[in-house]
Protein backbone atom coordinates (compact mmCIF):
# COMPACT_ATOMS: atom_id res chain seq x y z
CA UNK A 1 0.00 0.00 0.00
CA UNK A 2 0.81 3.32 -0.75
CA UNK A 3 2.31 5.53 2.34
CA UNK A 4 -0.30 8.41 2.09
CA UNK A 5 0.45 9.08 6.00
CA UNK A 6 3.70 10.39 4.77
CA UNK A 7 2.33 12.99 2.36
CA UNK A 8 2.16 16.35 2.84
CA UNK A 9 1.30 18.20 -0.39
CA UNK A 10 -0.77 16.70 -3.08
CA UNK A 11 -2.20 18.19 -6.50
CA UNK A 12 -5.31 17.32 -7.67
CA UNK A 13 -5.96 16.97 -11.64
CA UNK A 14 -9.23 16.16 -12.91
CA UNK A 15 -9.50 14.07 -16.33
CA UNK A 16 -12.31 16.79 -17.78
CA UNK A 17 -9.50 19.69 -17.87
CA UNK A 18 -7.22 20.15 -20.20
CA UNK A 19 -3.21 20.33 -19.11
CA UNK A 20 -0.55 20.32 -20.95
CA UNK A 21 2.39 18.55 -21.43
CA UNK A 22 4.96 20.89 -20.10
CA UNK A 23 2.70 21.76 -17.88
CA UNK A 24 1.50 18.04 -16.48
CA UNK A 25 5.58 17.56 -16.25
CA UNK A 26 6.39 20.44 -13.87
CA UNK A 27 3.59 19.36 -11.58
CA UNK A 28 4.63 15.62 -11.57
CA UNK A 29 8.26 16.66 -11.04
CA UNK A 30 7.57 19.38 -8.46
CA UNK A 31 8.23 17.32 -5.52
CA UNK A 32 5.03 17.01 -4.60
CA UNK A 33 4.36 13.67 -2.91
CA UNK A 34 1.26 12.25 -4.99
CA UNK A 35 -1.62 12.92 -7.88
CA UNK A 36 -5.00 12.66 -6.51
CA UNK A 37 -6.89 12.24 -10.06
CA UNK A 38 -11.19 12.86 -9.60
CA UNK A 39 -13.38 15.29 -10.27
CA UNK A 40 -17.25 15.60 -10.02
CA UNK A 41 -18.54 15.74 -13.88
CA UNK A 42 -17.36 15.02 -17.05
CA UNK A 43 -15.14 12.13 -15.67
CA UNK A 44 -14.97 8.99 -18.46
CA UNK A 45 -13.60 5.72 -18.71
CA UNK A 46 -11.11 7.33 -21.77
CA UNK A 47 -10.31 10.50 -20.20
CA UNK A 48 -9.43 8.82 -16.84
CA UNK A 49 -7.61 6.10 -18.82
CA UNK A 50 -5.89 8.83 -20.66
CA UNK A 51 -4.57 11.10 -18.08
CA UNK A 52 -3.13 8.23 -15.49
CA UNK A 53 -0.78 7.01 -18.90
CA UNK A 54 0.97 10.55 -19.02
CA UNK A 55 1.15 10.77 -15.50
CA UNK A 56 2.23 7.36 -15.44
CA UNK A 57 5.69 8.51 -17.21
CA UNK A 58 7.17 10.06 -13.78
CA UNK A 59 7.98 8.80 -10.42
CA UNK A 60 5.19 10.32 -8.36
CA UNK A 61 2.53 8.13 -7.04
CA UNK A 62 -0.81 8.13 -8.70
CA UNK A 63 -4.02 7.44 -7.10
CA UNK A 64 -7.64 7.56 -8.49
CA UNK A 65 -10.49 9.13 -6.59
CA UNK A 66 -13.72 7.18 -7.64
CA UNK A 67 -16.45 9.29 -8.22
CA UNK A 68 -18.16 7.21 -11.08
CA UNK A 69 -18.45 3.83 -11.91
CA UNK A 70 -18.04 4.24 -15.49
CA UNK A 71 -14.23 5.74 -15.17
CA UNK A 72 -12.88 2.94 -12.84
CA UNK A 73 -9.32 2.36 -14.42
CA UNK A 74 -6.98 -0.22 -13.25
CA UNK A 75 -3.38 0.76 -12.90
CA UNK A 76 -2.66 3.60 -10.05
CA UNK A 77 -1.36 2.92 -6.83
CA UNK A 78 -4.14 2.96 -4.88
CA UNK A 79 -7.91 4.14 -5.02
CA UNK A 80 -9.31 6.79 -2.77
CA UNK A 81 -13.19 5.59 -1.93
CA UNK A 82 -15.41 8.76 -0.56
CA UNK A 83 -18.22 8.07 1.70
CA UNK A 84 -19.79 12.02 1.72
CA UNK A 85 -20.25 12.01 5.43
CA UNK A 86 -22.63 15.25 4.94
CA UNK A 87 -24.42 14.12 2.24
CA UNK A 88 -28.08 14.86 2.36
CA UNK A 89 -29.15 12.40 -0.41
CA UNK A 90 -28.96 8.98 1.29
CA UNK A 91 -28.14 7.23 -1.77
CA UNK A 92 -24.49 8.84 -1.95
CA UNK A 93 -23.67 7.27 1.36
CA UNK A 94 -23.63 3.39 0.49
CA UNK A 95 -25.24 3.09 -2.81
CA UNK A 96 -22.65 3.52 -4.98
CA UNK A 97 -20.01 1.60 -3.28
CA UNK A 98 -22.74 -1.51 -2.86
CA UNK A 99 -23.24 -1.16 -6.87
CA UNK A 100 -19.17 -1.16 -7.60
CA UNK A 101 -18.68 -3.91 -5.32
CA UNK A 102 -21.29 -5.62 -7.57
CA UNK A 103 -20.02 -4.40 -10.42
CA UNK A 104 -16.04 -5.46 -9.21
CA UNK A 105 -16.46 -7.30 -6.43
CA UNK A 106 -14.49 -9.89 -7.64
CA UNK A 107 -11.15 -7.97 -9.39
CA UNK A 108 -10.55 -5.79 -6.21
CA UNK A 109 -7.52 -5.81 -4.60
CA UNK A 110 -8.27 -4.69 -1.59
CA UNK A 111 -4.79 -3.68 -0.01
CA UNK A 112 -5.15 -0.87 -3.09
CA UNK A 113 -8.54 0.32 -1.69
CA UNK A 114 -8.25 3.00 0.84
CA UNK A 115 -11.62 4.92 2.57
CA UNK A 116 -12.16 8.45 2.93
CA UNK A 117 -14.88 10.17 5.09
CA UNK A 118 -15.41 13.29 2.98
CA UNK A 119 -16.89 16.10 4.43
CA UNK A 120 -18.38 18.66 1.79
CA UNK A 121 -18.14 22.17 3.40
CA UNK A 122 -18.93 24.57 0.42
CA UNK A 123 -22.45 24.54 -0.13
CA UNK A 124 -21.99 26.06 -3.76
CA UNK A 125 -19.85 23.30 -4.84
CA UNK A 126 -20.45 20.92 -7.75
CA UNK A 127 -20.35 17.95 -5.21
CA UNK A 128 -22.43 19.78 -2.79
CA UNK A 129 -25.46 19.91 -5.43
CA UNK A 130 -24.99 16.55 -6.56
CA UNK A 131 -24.86 14.89 -2.87
CA UNK A 132 -27.49 17.77 -1.36
CA UNK A 133 -24.86 17.94 1.44
CA UNK A 134 -25.88 19.29 4.47
CA UNK A 135 -24.70 22.81 5.49
CA UNK A 136 -21.82 22.65 8.02
CA UNK A 137 -22.88 25.05 10.46
CA UNK A 138 -19.91 25.79 12.92
CA UNK A 139 -16.48 24.32 13.40
CA UNK A 140 -18.60 22.42 16.14
CA UNK A 141 -20.36 20.43 13.70
CA UNK A 142 -16.81 19.65 11.36
CA UNK A 143 -15.43 17.91 14.82
CA UNK A 144 -18.92 15.67 15.30
CA UNK A 145 -18.67 14.84 11.72
CA UNK A 146 -15.04 13.61 11.78
CA UNK A 147 -15.68 12.16 15.15
CA UNK A 148 -18.47 10.29 12.90
CA UNK A 149 -16.03 9.31 10.40
CA UNK A 150 -13.75 7.97 12.82
CA UNK A 151 -14.70 6.88 16.14
CA UNK A 152 -17.93 5.12 14.68
CA UNK A 153 -17.53 4.28 11.19
CA UNK A 154 -13.17 3.57 11.67
CA UNK A 155 -12.38 5.33 8.18
CA UNK A 156 -8.87 5.81 7.92
CA UNK A 157 -9.04 9.38 6.07
CA UNK A 158 -11.10 12.32 6.74
CA UNK A 159 -11.14 14.66 3.57
CA UNK A 160 -12.07 18.09 4.40
CA UNK A 161 -13.16 19.66 1.17
CA UNK A 162 -14.27 23.57 0.54
CA UNK A 163 -13.82 23.13 -3.48
CA UNK A 164 -12.81 25.85 -4.75
CA UNK A 165 -13.32 28.19 -2.19
CA UNK A 166 -10.80 28.70 0.79
CA UNK A 167 -11.79 27.33 3.59
CA UNK A 168 -12.04 29.01 7.39
CA UNK A 169 -8.86 27.48 9.39
CA UNK A 170 -10.84 27.28 12.67
CA UNK A 171 -13.32 24.83 11.21
CA UNK A 172 -10.47 22.89 9.78
CA UNK A 173 -9.04 23.02 13.06
CA UNK A 174 -12.01 21.08 14.42
CA UNK A 175 -12.21 18.59 11.98
CA UNK A 176 -8.75 17.90 12.65
CA UNK A 177 -9.19 17.61 16.54
CA UNK A 178 -12.44 15.34 16.23
CA UNK A 179 -10.16 12.83 13.66
CA UNK A 180 -8.31 11.64 15.99
CA UNK A 181 -5.65 8.95 14.98
CA UNK A 182 -6.92 9.46 11.25
CA UNK A 183 -5.26 11.14 8.70
CA UNK A 184 -6.69 15.08 7.58
CA UNK A 185 -6.55 16.29 4.43
CA UNK A 186 -7.77 19.59 3.29
CA UNK A 187 -8.37 20.45 -0.42
CA UNK A 188 -10.32 24.10 -1.85
CA UNK A 189 -9.32 26.88 -2.82
CA UNK A 190 -5.60 27.37 -2.19
CA UNK A 191 -3.72 30.02 -4.37
CA UNK A 192 -1.16 31.78 -2.18
CA UNK A 193 2.00 29.86 -0.83
CA UNK A 194 0.91 31.44 2.75
CA UNK A 195 -2.68 29.72 2.26
CA UNK A 196 -0.83 26.57 1.68
CA UNK A 197 1.17 26.88 4.23
CA UNK A 198 -1.81 28.26 6.64
CA UNK A 199 -3.84 24.99 5.84
CA UNK A 200 -0.32 22.49 6.13
CA UNK A 201 0.23 23.65 9.47
CA UNK A 202 -3.61 22.17 10.93
CA UNK A 203 -4.28 19.58 7.94
CA UNK A 204 -1.95 16.46 7.71
CA UNK A 205 -1.69 16.68 3.74
CA UNK A 206 -3.34 19.38 1.99
CA UNK A 207 -4.55 19.26 -1.68
CA UNK A 208 -4.30 21.97 -4.65
CA UNK A 209 -6.68 21.30 -7.74
CA UNK A 210 -7.91 24.15 -9.48
CA UNK A 211 -4.79 26.56 -9.19
CA UNK A 212 -3.29 24.10 -11.81
CA UNK A 213 -5.49 25.15 -14.20
CA UNK A 214 -5.51 28.27 -13.59
CA UNK A 215 -1.80 29.71 -12.81
CA UNK A 216 0.69 26.82 -12.88
CA UNK A 217 3.67 28.87 -11.48
CA UNK A 218 1.47 29.96 -8.68
CA UNK A 219 0.28 25.92 -8.04
CA UNK A 220 4.25 24.69 -8.11
CA UNK A 221 5.08 27.76 -5.54
CA UNK A 222 2.52 25.92 -2.69
CA UNK A 223 4.97 22.72 -3.27
CA UNK A 224 7.80 24.90 -1.46
CA UNK A 225 5.86 26.42 1.01
CA UNK A 226 4.45 23.07 2.46
CA UNK A 227 7.90 21.36 1.96
CA UNK A 228 10.75 23.70 1.60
Amino acid sequence: MINYRGWRHTFKLDPDKEIGDDALEAICESGTDAIIVGGTYGVTFDNTLALMSRIRRYAVDAVLEISSLEAVVPGFDAYFIPLVLNAGDPDWTFAPHVSGLLAYGSYIHWDEIITEGYLVANPEAGVARLTKARPIADAATAKAYAQVATRICHLPIVYLEYSGTYGDPEVARACKAGAGEAHVFYGGGIRTPEQAAEMAAIADTIVVGNLVYEDVEAALATVAAVKG
